[in-house]
């Protein structure tokens, strides 16, 4: 665990916030990706994790924006079971992440950045998504409670919540609905997640804790950063960026996970 910040860890953290920054506001995705995997590569996984909650709150703080008290209270009891479970889901993965070891963890996050990757470009089908591009097929309590709590458990140890996403997308809701649901997962599940941190002690030090809340600012003038440079290259290119850079680390993590690097 890091429990001192020597200047060139925090240069290497300030730089890696704003790439991932610069990466979200390029390609509209893949700040907590890209800013968790390259972070595991360099130090502990569960401390890079942990260190992205804040700046992840930070960057999804523009749903905000576009989220109405109505909209807030409809997607509130439609989709109370999702969030709920979510949140079970999401606190047991944290307490997970204290007790896995170190390689696991980083073949684990590896595995998930290349799967993402497939996924991204259609190498591999994912299962049921077919199915729930017809529609939301899972949209009843069990099936709320199901995917909430496997895609919480999955959020809360490595930070990536594409799941809860693409399962929100199927369901066909209006941007209102859908903006809010997103901002009660991802706002809500985030500043709970940082205070359960808090509390199981995942956090190396209070100077790490502050050190995080501050990268808010950097991950911030990233976004801003990558959204100026959005007009110059063209979508393929900007998923090709992405695409490429989680395969490149998803490899690393793997190798150095199994201890060949």
């Amino acid at each position: 665990m890091l429990t001192a910040l020597a200047p060139e860890l925090l240069v290497v953290l300030t730089l890696v916030i704003v790439v991932a920054g610069a990466v979200n506001g390029l390609a509209g995705f893949g700040f907590a990706l890209v800013g968790t995997m390259v972070l595991a590569t360099a130090m502990d996984p569960a401390v890079a994790v942990v260190f992205m909650i804040a700046p992840i709150l930070g960057v999804n703080l523009s749903l905000l924006r576009d989220l109405s008290l109505d909209d807030l209270r409809t997607c509130g009891r439609r989709f109370a079971p999702l969030v709920l479970a979510a949140l079970v889901g999401t606190l047991l993965g944290l307490v997970a992440l204290e007790r896995l070891p170190q390689g696991p963890l980083k073949v684990g996050l590896g595995t998930i950045s290349l799967a993402f990757v497939a996924s991204a470009q259609r190498v591999v089908r994912l299962p049921g998504l077919d199915r729930a591009r017809e529609g939301c097929f899972v949209e009843s309590t069990a099936g709320m409670i199901g995917v909430g709590a496997v895609s919480g458990l999955l959020f809360g140890g490595t930070n990536v919540g594409v799941q809860l996403v693409a399962y929100l997308r199927s369901c066909n809701l209006s941007h209102g609905v859908f903006v809010g649901v997103v901002a009660m997962v991802f706002l809500g599940l985030n500043a709970i997640r940082i205070g359960a941190a808090g509390a199981l002690g995942l956090y190396p030090s209070v100077a790490f804790f502050l050190v995080s809340v501050v990268a808010v600012l950097p991950a911030v003038v990233g976004v801003a950063a990558g959204k100026r440079l959005r007009t110059s290259v063209d979508e393929r290119g900007r998923r090709a960026v992405v695409l490429g850079l989680l395969a490149v680390i998803g490899v690393r993590l793997i190798v150095g996970g199994l201890g060949i690097a």
